[in-house]
């Protein structure tokens, strides 16, 4: 068997040879040029990223989209002290899930490689990882939940677009800005993989971050409101709504092995994931302790954020920036699902761009009709964070790591040895036995029926097919000045 430096060596030495990403102008080397060419090439400034700085953008832009608008709302169900409570924890065991799933990555393509597998013009997915290494049950309990987890994510993409545009031109509905969103998303068909993310993780991740410090000092400039109340927790149902809206919040492993594979040394990803989510807490934690200071209750009633700051030009920019970044992702969730999609069809090998885009809308279609179905922007992130990243994210990464080196050989032979803060490997199956206990029962069981609760209450409230979820009354909004 080889050591851990050989596996590690193996692994950086054949994903040189044969490069992860199919792009148009086909495979190969080009990857590893753009790493060492010395000559500034605009294509692979803007276009070509595998980087360990590629990853971190793409780890940190993800994570913060337009969760940001929503955690105000989560503080108000949780109060300020579980707010910051949960998104730490969850922020810190959702980064060690991530460590799991980047070992249990190598460890898998140590293996195939040992075996003479070649993955050129082949992205590695997570179900195909738990495939190898656990079986095909687990594979069909991976691709099921990981394929779930990015549709509604997706979906939520799209609802956050309309809900946002809505802040500033309100003359139509925001089912009508459904419709034109979902066909300027349709586009993302177009960039071919995770390769091709790095000038729009390095953009997106600078508009979340204006985002939030907008949303920071415009709550703290406007002050509390008249008669401001800070009365969470009132209500257990609202509680674990805003915990597992939390949980939903540290949840972007759903596309860790695409973005690993799409790296030149994908043994560098090990911590990354760490520290975007560092980066994540700067602007998570400030903007939605200023907005729940500042407004209170009224957050119960109003699941974005911007509905309650005050209309300015700043607001507008922030509203247009988050637009933008929604867009890109959308991308983010959606290019696996392309992926699977290509394979289900047998059309992942192709190498024109255009062919693989007319093969990937189908998939958007579905995306599409559910926006409009669940127009719901807060209640939805929760329902999908109790029943879907719950497991996708936590659970069982953590069980296929457990199950995976239960024995003595295994373990022997690991690609990835525990880190060195881990004593031993005793001291990794406590970690993961109580994340898998924890987020069992508190993320999946109460936060569950909490989520489920709060969602059908927005249904029986709304309908199915809401024309305009949470907007002013039409009556309210066109009222003419008073006379004075």
């Amino acid at each position: 068997m080889l050591s851990q430096k050989q596996a590690e060596e193996a692994i950086v030495s054949s994903y040189d040879e044969t490069s992860a990403e199919n792009d148009c102008g086909g495979g190969g080397k080009e990857e590893e040029k753009a790493e060492d060419q010395p000559i500034f090439s605009i294509s692979n400034a803007l276009w070509h990223g595998g980087s360990a700085w590629d990853a971190w953008f793409s780890c940190a832009s993800n994570q913060v989209a337009q969760v940001l608008l929503t955690l105000p709302y989560s503080f108000s169900q949780l109060g300020l002290l579980s707010g910051i409570v949960f998104q730490i924890f969850y922020g810190l065991i959702g980064s060690w899930t991530a460590y799991l799933i980047s070992v249990l990555y190598l460890e898998y393509r140590s293996r195939k490689e040992k075996e003479g597998a070649s993955f050129k013009n082949h992205v590695i997915q997570w179900f195909e990882v738990l495939d190898g290494l656990l079986g095909p049950y687990w594979k069909a309990a991976g691709l099921a939940f990981n394929c779930t987890f990015l549709l509604f994510g997706s979906v939520i993409q799209l609802i956050a677009c309309a809900s946002n545009i809505y802040y500033i031109n309100d003359h139509l509905d925001k089912r009508t800005w459904t419709y034109i969103f979902g066909a300027c998303c349709a586009t993302t068909v177009f960039i071919p993989s995770f390769h091709n993310y790095r000038i729009w993780s390095f953009l997106g991740l600078g508009m979340t971050t204006y985002t939030a410090w907008y949303m920071t000092v415009a709550a703290l400039v406007h002050g509390q409101a008249e008669d401001v109340q800070h009365s969470g927790p009132k209500k257990l149902v609202l509680y674990f709504t805003g915990a597992t809206n939390i949980l939903y919040t540290f949840g972007g492993h759903a596309v860790t092995v695409e973005i690993m594979h799409a790296m030149w040394k994908p043994q560098k990803f090990k911590y990354i994931y760490l520290l975007a989510t560092l980066y994540v807490f700067t602007l998570t934690i400030p903007s939605a302790s200023a907005v729940y200071w500042a407004f209170g209750d009224q957050l119960l009633n109003h699941s974005n954020a911007f509905s309650l700051l005050p209309k300015s030009a700043w607001r507008d920019a922030a509203v247009v920036l988050m637009l933008i970044h929604q867009f890109i992702t959308f991308g983010f969730a959606c290019t696996p699902l392309y992926f699977v999609w290509e394979k289900v069809i047998g059309m992942h090998d192709t190498k024109s761009i255009c062919l693989r885009a007319l093969a990937r809308l189908p998939v958007v279609i579905p995306i599409w009709f559910l926006a409009i179905i669940f127009p719901f922007f807060g209640p939805i992130n929760s329902a999908v964070g109790a029943l879907l990243v719950s497991f996708t994210v936590y659970i069982i990464p953590a069980l296929a790591h457990m199950l995976t080196y239960r024995k003595a050989a295994a373990r022997k032979n690991a690609a990835e040895k525990p880190p060195p803060f881990m004593p031993s490997w005793a001291a990794m199956y406590a970690i993961n036995s109580f994340i898998v206990i924890w987020v069992f029962v508190v993320g999946f069981g109460f936060g569950g029926w909490a989520s489920v609760t709060n969602f059908v209450r927005q249904v029986d409230t709304f309908g199915l097919f809401a024309k305009c979820y949470q907007c002013k009354p039409a009556a309210a909004a066109h009222l003419p000045p008073p006379h004075h």
